[in-house]
Protein backbone atom coordinates (compact mmCIF):
# COMPACT_ATOMS: atom_id res chain seq x y z
CA UNK A 1 0.00 0.00 0.00
CA UNK A 2 1.33 3.41 -0.85
CA UNK A 3 1.69 6.45 1.26
CA UNK A 4 -0.90 8.26 -0.92
CA UNK A 5 -3.58 5.41 -0.77
CA UNK A 6 -2.89 5.28 3.03
CA UNK A 7 -3.85 8.90 3.53
CA UNK A 8 -6.87 8.80 1.28
CA UNK A 9 -8.14 6.42 3.21
CA UNK A 10 -8.13 8.10 6.07
CA UNK A 11 -9.17 11.50 4.48
CA UNK A 12 -11.71 13.42 6.28
CA UNK A 13 -14.72 14.75 5.35
CA UNK A 14 -13.19 18.30 5.24
CA UNK A 15 -10.97 17.02 2.24
CA UNK A 16 -14.00 15.64 0.55
CA UNK A 17 -16.23 19.32 0.95
CA UNK A 18 -12.45 20.58 0.09
CA UNK A 19 -13.10 18.32 -3.53
CA UNK A 20 -16.47 20.75 -3.81
CA UNK A 21 -14.91 24.15 -4.44
CA UNK A 22 -17.59 25.38 -1.88
CA UNK A 23 -17.15 28.83 -1.68
CA UNK A 24 -17.78 28.71 -5.63
CA UNK A 25 -20.32 26.48 -5.31
CA UNK A 26 -22.26 28.66 -2.87
CA UNK A 27 -22.38 31.54 -5.23
CA UNK A 28 -23.98 29.43 -7.82
CA UNK A 29 -26.84 28.63 -5.52
CA UNK A 30 -27.05 31.80 -4.11
CA UNK A 31 -27.90 32.80 -8.19
CA UNK A 32 -29.83 29.89 -8.13
CA UNK A 33 -31.93 30.54 -4.90
CA UNK A 34 -32.88 33.95 -6.37
CA UNK A 35 -33.88 32.40 -9.36
CA UNK A 36 -36.63 30.11 -7.77
CA UNK A 37 -37.72 33.40 -5.61
CA UNK A 38 -37.95 35.84 -8.64
CA UNK A 39 -39.85 32.86 -10.64
CA UNK A 40 -42.32 32.99 -7.48
CA UNK A 41 -45.24 34.97 -6.74
CA UNK A 42 -44.35 36.95 -3.63
CA UNK A 43 -44.71 35.50 -0.37
CA UNK A 44 -46.30 32.34 -2.07
CA UNK A 45 -42.73 30.45 -2.47
CA UNK A 46 -42.51 26.79 -2.09
CA UNK A 47 -39.67 25.37 0.80
CA UNK A 48 -40.02 22.04 -0.82
CA UNK A 49 -38.85 23.46 -4.61
CA UNK A 50 -36.32 25.80 -3.06
CA UNK A 51 -34.72 22.67 -0.96
CA UNK A 52 -34.73 19.92 -3.05
CA UNK A 53 -33.53 22.39 -6.26
CA UNK A 54 -30.97 23.72 -4.06
CA UNK A 55 -30.13 20.49 -2.77
CA UNK A 56 -29.98 19.13 -7.07
CA UNK A 57 -28.30 22.13 -7.95
CA UNK A 58 -25.37 21.95 -5.55
CA UNK A 59 -24.82 18.53 -5.44
CA UNK A 60 -24.27 18.79 -10.00
CA UNK A 61 -21.93 21.71 -9.51
CA UNK A 62 -19.81 20.23 -6.62
CA UNK A 63 -19.77 17.03 -8.87
CA UNK A 64 -18.59 19.23 -12.05
CA UNK A 65 -15.50 20.70 -9.17
CA UNK A 66 -14.39 17.39 -8.25
CA UNK A 67 -13.98 16.51 -11.96
CA UNK A 68 -12.50 19.83 -12.55
CA UNK A 69 -9.45 18.93 -10.12
CA UNK A 70 -9.11 15.31 -10.85
CA UNK A 71 -8.57 16.37 -14.25
CA UNK A 72 -6.45 19.25 -13.26
CA UNK A 73 -4.57 17.66 -10.66
CA UNK A 74 -1.18 17.53 -11.99
CA UNK A 75 -0.87 21.29 -12.92
CA UNK A 76 -2.88 22.16 -9.38
CA UNK A 77 0.23 20.65 -8.14
CA UNK A 78 2.33 23.15 -9.73
CA UNK A 79 0.50 26.03 -8.83
CA UNK A 80 0.52 28.25 -5.64
CA UNK A 81 -2.95 28.53 -5.71
CA UNK A 82 -4.09 25.11 -5.90
CA UNK A 83 -0.87 23.25 -4.55
CA UNK A 84 -2.84 22.69 -1.31
CA UNK A 85 -5.62 20.69 -2.36
CA UNK A 86 -6.98 17.34 -1.11
CA UNK A 87 -5.22 15.63 -4.76
CA UNK A 88 -2.07 17.76 -4.82
CA UNK A 89 -1.88 16.52 -1.31
CA UNK A 90 -2.43 13.16 -1.45
CA UNK A 91 -5.13 13.14 1.38
CA UNK A 92 -7.82 11.83 -1.42
CA UNK A 93 -6.78 9.37 -4.18
CA UNK A 94 -8.32 9.99 -7.92
CA UNK A 95 -10.16 7.10 -7.59
CA UNK A 96 -12.08 7.79 -4.64
CA UNK A 97 -12.75 11.09 -5.94
CA UNK A 98 -14.26 9.97 -8.80
CA UNK A 99 -16.44 7.81 -6.92
CA UNK A 100 -17.59 10.84 -5.00
CA UNK A 101 -18.00 12.77 -8.36
CA UNK A 102 -20.16 9.75 -9.71
CA UNK A 103 -22.38 9.98 -6.76
CA UNK A 104 -22.97 13.61 -6.00
CA UNK A 105 -23.88 13.45 -10.21
CA UNK A 106 -25.77 10.25 -9.68
CA UNK A 107 -27.91 12.11 -6.50
CA UNK A 108 -28.27 15.38 -8.51
CA UNK A 109 -30.22 13.50 -11.21
CA UNK A 110 -32.26 11.62 -9.05
CA UNK A 111 -33.35 13.86 -6.67
CA UNK A 112 -34.07 16.70 -9.52
CA UNK A 113 -36.06 14.37 -11.87
CA UNK A 114 -37.74 12.90 -8.63
CA UNK A 115 -38.84 15.61 -6.77
CA UNK A 116 -38.73 19.18 -9.13
CA UNK A 117 -39.07 17.93 -12.91
CA UNK A 118 -37.15 16.88 -15.78
CA UNK A 119 -36.32 19.65 -17.53
CA UNK A 120 -34.50 20.96 -14.27
CA UNK A 121 -32.61 17.85 -14.24
CA UNK A 122 -31.70 17.41 -17.64
CA UNK A 123 -30.38 21.17 -18.04
CA UNK A 124 -28.31 20.94 -14.85
CA UNK A 125 -26.27 18.03 -15.74
CA UNK A 126 -25.59 19.17 -19.27
CA UNK A 127 -24.09 22.10 -17.77
CA UNK A 128 -22.19 19.88 -15.10
CA UNK A 129 -20.70 18.23 -18.15
CA UNK A 130 -20.02 21.65 -19.75
CA UNK A 131 -17.96 22.71 -16.77
CA UNK A 132 -16.38 19.41 -16.30
CA UNK A 133 -15.92 18.11 -19.78
CA UNK A 134 -16.19 20.67 -22.35
CA UNK A 135 -14.60 23.80 -20.32
CA UNK A 136 -12.02 21.82 -18.08
CA UNK A 137 -10.86 18.87 -20.72
CA UNK A 138 -10.60 20.88 -23.97
CA UNK A 139 -11.81 24.18 -23.88
CA UNK A 140 -9.08 25.67 -21.39
CA UNK A 141 -6.49 23.89 -22.79
CA UNK A 142 -6.86 25.17 -26.31
CA UNK A 143 -8.66 28.63 -26.65
CA UNK A 144 -7.86 31.92 -24.45
CA UNK A 145 -11.02 32.26 -25.25
CA UNK A 146 -11.89 29.43 -22.51
CA UNK A 147 -14.10 31.25 -20.61
CA UNK A 148 -15.78 33.39 -22.90
CA UNK A 149 -17.11 30.28 -24.44
CA UNK A 150 -17.42 27.90 -21.33
CA UNK A 151 -18.72 30.74 -19.08
CA UNK A 152 -22.53 29.57 -20.28
CA UNK A 153 -22.01 26.59 -18.28
CA UNK A 154 -21.14 28.39 -15.01
CA UNK A 155 -24.46 30.93 -15.66
CA UNK A 156 -26.95 28.46 -15.42
CA UNK A 157 -27.66 28.48 -12.61
CA UNK A 158 -30.93 31.12 -12.19
CA UNK A 159 -31.78 29.32 -15.21
CA UNK A 160 -31.99 26.00 -13.01
CA UNK A 161 -33.67 27.84 -10.08
CA UNK A 162 -36.08 29.81 -12.49
CA UNK A 163 -37.14 26.16 -14.29
CA UNK A 164 -37.30 24.33 -11.24
CA UNK A 165 -40.42 27.02 -10.10
CA UNK A 166 -42.21 26.85 -13.52
CA UNK A 167 -40.73 23.85 -15.66
CA UNK A 168 -40.25 26.44 -18.67
CA UNK A 169 -37.43 27.92 -20.18
CA UNK A 170 -38.22 32.13 -19.89
CA UNK A 171 -37.23 34.69 -21.26
CA UNK A 172 -36.55 36.43 -18.01
CA UNK A 173 -34.73 33.25 -16.81
CA UNK A 174 -32.51 33.37 -19.96
CA UNK A 175 -31.92 36.94 -18.61
CA UNK A 176 -30.05 36.53 -15.88
CA UNK A 177 -27.76 33.95 -17.27
CA UNK A 178 -26.94 36.90 -19.88
CA UNK A 179 -25.96 38.79 -17.16
CA UNK A 180 -23.68 36.20 -15.41
CA UNK A 181 -22.15 35.27 -18.63
CA UNK A 182 -21.34 39.20 -19.13
CA UNK A 183 -20.12 39.24 -15.93
CA UNK A 184 -17.51 36.26 -16.19
CA UNK A 185 -15.00 37.13 -18.03
CA UNK A 186 -13.61 40.74 -16.23
CA UNK A 187 -14.71 38.08 -13.00
CA UNK A 188 -12.23 35.28 -14.10
CA UNK A 189 -9.74 37.65 -16.19
CA UNK A 190 -8.84 40.34 -13.10
CA UNK A 191 -7.63 36.79 -11.30
CA UNK A 192 -6.00 35.49 -14.33
CA UNK A 193 -4.06 38.42 -14.20
CA UNK A 194 -3.01 37.97 -10.65
CA UNK A 195 -2.57 34.52 -11.73
CA UNK A 196 -0.54 35.04 -15.04
CA UNK A 197 2.96 33.39 -13.74
CA UNK A 198 0.79 30.52 -12.79
CA UNK A 199 -0.57 30.13 -15.73
CA UNK A 200 2.05 30.63 -17.63
CA UNK A 201 4.08 27.66 -15.87
CA UNK A 202 1.83 25.36 -16.86
CA UNK A 203 1.36 26.05 -19.91
CA UNK A 204 -2.62 26.84 -20.01
CA UNK A 205 -3.90 29.65 -22.77
CA UNK A 206 -5.25 31.98 -20.67
CA UNK A 207 -5.56 35.77 -21.96
CA UNK A 208 -3.14 36.94 -19.88
CA UNK A 209 -0.80 34.76 -20.99
CA UNK A 210 -1.22 34.37 -24.54
CA UNK A 211 -2.03 38.07 -25.76
CA UNK A 212 -0.37 39.92 -22.45
CA UNK A 213 -1.46 42.14 -19.77
CA UNK A 214 -2.53 45.21 -21.25
CA UNK A 215 -4.29 43.76 -23.56
CA UNK A 216 -6.37 41.48 -20.87
CA UNK A 217 -6.86 44.75 -18.95
CA UNK A 218 -8.65 46.52 -22.21
CA UNK A 219 -10.87 43.22 -22.40
CA UNK A 220 -11.90 43.37 -18.84
CA UNK A 221 -12.86 46.93 -19.21
CA UNK A 222 -15.21 46.19 -22.44
CA UNK A 223 -16.56 43.27 -20.81
CA UNK A 224 -17.21 45.69 -18.08
CA UNK A 225 -18.98 48.39 -20.37
CA UNK A 226 -21.12 45.13 -21.62
CA UNK A 227 -22.12 43.54 -18.40
CA UNK A 228 -23.34 47.07 -17.05
CA UNK A 229 -25.66 47.32 -19.82
CA UNK A 230 -26.62 43.94 -19.69
CA UNK A 231 -27.77 44.34 -16.15
CA UNK A 232 -30.06 47.28 -17.26
CA UNK A 233 -32.01 45.28 -19.09
CA UNK A 234 -34.32 44.30 -16.32
CA UNK A 235 -35.10 47.61 -15.36
CA UNK A 236 -35.84 48.44 -19.19
CA UNK A 237 -38.06 45.85 -19.83
CA UNK A 238 -40.01 46.63 -16.57
CA UNK A 239 -39.18 43.01 -14.80
CA UNK A 240 -37.63 44.70 -11.71
CA UNK A 241 -37.72 48.26 -10.41
CA UNK A 242 -35.90 51.63 -8.91
CA UNK A 243 -34.11 49.75 -6.28
CA UNK A 244 -32.46 47.60 -8.71
CA UNK A 245 -31.78 49.66 -11.43
CA UNK A 246 -30.30 51.97 -7.95
CA UNK A 247 -28.08 48.96 -6.53
CA UNK A 248 -27.19 48.01 -10.44
CA UNK A 249 -25.75 51.46 -11.26
CA UNK A 250 -24.05 51.95 -7.87
CA UNK A 251 -22.20 48.86 -7.96
CA UNK A 252 -21.69 48.56 -11.45
CA UNK A 253 -19.92 52.06 -11.72
CA UNK A 254 -18.07 50.67 -8.56
CA UNK A 255 -16.95 47.85 -10.76
CA UNK A 256 -16.15 50.01 -13.20
CA UNK A 257 -13.99 52.22 -10.88
CA UNK A 258 -11.93 48.90 -10.23
CA UNK A 259 -11.53 48.29 -13.63
CA UNK A 260 -10.47 52.05 -13.93
CA UNK A 261 -7.84 51.58 -11.73
CA UNK A 262 -6.62 48.34 -12.95
CA UNK A 263 -5.69 49.95 -16.55
CA UNK A 264 -4.77 53.05 -15.21
CA UNK A 265 -3.30 53.69 -11.67
CA UNK A 266 -2.66 49.69 -10.89
CA UNK A 267 -1.01 48.68 -7.35
CA UNK A 268 0.27 45.26 -6.38
CA UNK A 269 -3.10 44.04 -5.29
CA UNK A 270 -5.20 45.77 -7.78
CA UNK A 271 -5.68 42.51 -9.96
CA UNK A 272 -7.14 40.49 -7.00
CA UNK A 273 -8.82 43.06 -5.22
CA UNK A 274 -10.81 43.64 -8.82
CA UNK A 275 -11.34 39.70 -8.59
CA UNK A 276 -12.90 39.83 -4.67
CA UNK A 277 -15.48 42.88 -5.53
CA UNK A 278 -16.74 41.30 -8.33
CA UNK A 279 -17.63 38.55 -6.59
CA UNK A 280 -19.51 40.68 -4.00
CA UNK A 281 -20.74 42.35 -6.99
CA UNK A 282 -22.89 39.61 -8.00
CA UNK A 283 -23.80 38.92 -4.33
CA UNK A 284 -25.03 41.81 -3.97
CA UNK A 285 -27.10 42.62 -7.38
CA UNK A 286 -28.84 39.36 -6.76
CA UNK A 287 -29.64 40.35 -3.39
CA UNK A 288 -31.16 43.70 -4.82
CA UNK A 289 -33.61 42.00 -6.93
CA UNK A 290 -35.07 39.60 -4.50
CA UNK A 291 -35.45 43.14 -2.81
CA UNK A 292 -36.56 44.38 -5.50
CA UNK A 293 -38.72 41.44 -6.00
CA UNK A 294 -40.40 41.50 -2.80
CA UNK A 295 -40.47 45.35 -1.23
CA UNK A 296 -43.88 45.95 -3.29
CA UNK A 297 -45.58 43.44 -1.92
CA UNK A 298 -44.64 44.12 1.46
CA UNK A 299 -45.34 47.63 0.99
CA UNK A 300 -48.94 46.95 -0.06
Amino acid sequence: MTEQTAQAETASWRDYYDLCKPKVVMLLLLTAVVGVVLASPPGDISIFVLVMSSLGIGLAASAGAAINQIVERENDAKMARTEGRPLPQGKVSQQNAFIFAVMMAAASVFILTGFINVLTAVLTFASMIGYAVIYTMYLKKVTPQNIVIGGLAGATPPLLGWTSVTNSIDPHGLLLVLIIYTWTPPHFWALAIHRRDDYAKVNLPMLPVTHGVEFTKYSIFGYTILMILVTLLPYLIRERGLIYLAAALLLGGYFMYMVLKLMFAEQPNTAIKTFVYSINYLMLLFIAMVVDHYFPYYLG
